[in-house]
């Protein structure tokens, strides 16, 4: 495990609203200038993730005639699919009008005809969807049969040291807590979603990624700088300057090295499906077996 030394219809209901929207949408066009600024290297861990979805598009040998990316998040993604060499054109789809792309368009509310692309690609965006079943549903109806659909988003266990700091901190000197952190899918959420959404030989899996601050506050720029700060959709109470405070030496003290770094964690969770098609591989009928399995094992076999 490295460290980097320095971060189904598409309607929502209202009572699936984890996330404000809006706030999402303003929180991606203020960081837009900075992530395609290279001096500002506010897009490491894209780059990061990017970089991951090229090499299992590499790992395929297959060729893409058309690919989707959805969320302009900088230049990482689509710098790291062209250098596959692997997809003949790039349709570009964003929240955000700021970014130029080729459709303005919500990872909710996705404008796209059935089986239009041969590859969907996403990095770091899936993760504020309210409706994550749904979005998923339209990016697999996207998909031609046998298309490809890959993704990384933030899991659950991100920032768990600050999000730990912040409530012992906010319990001890406000009698009370707040939700300061984002909620993000675990594992077993990710893999079930997969299926639930109707892809074929779908795969989840976690990559843990510390990052360590020098200064811890550096962290918050970080997360502002890749327009990923909070955007709940419930509000909660200002956050003092002495609960901060206090939260920042809590996160220090439980979390720093030998030389003086704090730890913060991001999970990545990657995420692989394919559109169903008859020329995939299909489970074989229940009872088609021609082995027994105690033969196999070389035991002998117990008659119930």
């Amino acid at each position: 495990m490295s460290s980097i030394d320095k971060s189904p219809t598409g309607t929502v209901q209202e009572n699936m609203r984890v996330f404000d929207r809006r706030l999402v949408r303003q929180r991606r066009a203020r960081a837009w200038p900075g992530l395609v600024d290279p001096r500002l290297q506010n897009d490491f861990l894209l780059q990061h993730a990017a970089q991951n979805i090229a090499d299992r598009i590499v790992d395929t040998t297959r060729r893409f005639p058309r690919a989707l990316v959805l969320g302009r998040r900088g230049t990482a993604l689509e710098s790291a699919l062209r250098a596959t060499g692997r997809i003949d054109t790039l349709v570009v789809a964003d929240l955000i009008a700021d970014s130029a792309p080729d459709f303005v368009a919500d990872e909710e509310a996705l404008p796209f005809a059935d089986q239009r692309f041969d590859l969907v690609v996403s990095n770091l965006a899936l993760h504020w969807v309210n409706d994550l079943p749904g979005a998923l549903l339209q990016i697999r109806r996207c998909l031609v049969p046998d298309g490809l659909f890959l993704a990384s988003m933030l899991g659950g266990t991100t920032l768990h040291e600050l999000r730990q700091a912040l409530l012992a901190a906010e319990l001890s000197l406000r009698g009370g807590a707040a939700q300061r952190v984002s909620p993000f899918a675990d594992i077993r959420d990710a893999a079930g979603l997969l299926q639930r959404a109707g892809f074929a030989l779908p795969v989840a899996d976690r990559e843990v990624v510390p990052v360590l601050y020098r200064e811890p506050m550096r962290l918050f720029s970080d997360l502002r700088g890749m327009g990923e700060t909070a955007a709940l959709a419930e509000t909660a109470p200002p956050l003092t300057r002495g609960v901060l405070i206090d939260a920042i030496q809590r996160w220090q003290r439980a979390h720093s090295d030998e030389e003086g770094r704090t730890r913060a964690t991001f999970e990545l969770l990657h995420l692989t499906g394919w559109a169903p098609a008859a020329s995939q591989p299909q489970p074989l009928k229940r009872g088609s077996a021609t082995t027994r399995l105690a033969d196999a094992l070389g035991v002998p076999e117990h008659k119930a």
